[in-house]
């Protein structure tokens, strides 16, 4: 199991100055993780993810490929 202890968070700079509906992410979960969290609750879940997923999952959203 990942923990987050020592990760280095960050948000979006698209999500403007009043926080809003962010994420943050942490690319020095584990080896090979990346953790996201909700921004509004950091002491809340945190959800891991392979490396490569979220690499093709962000690849996926900047070529629109993810429908919505």
């Amino acid at each position: 199991m990942a923990t987050e202890t020592g990760a280095t968070w960050r948000t979006s700079s698209r999500s403007g100055a009043t926080g809003g509906n962010c994420v943050e992410v942490a690319d020095d979960l584990g080896v090979g993780l990346v953790g996201v969290r909700d921004s509004k609750d950091r002491s809340g879940p945190v959800l891991a993810f392979d490396a490569r997923a979220w690499t093709a999952f962000l690849a996926g959203i900047r070529a629109d490929r993810l429908g919505g």
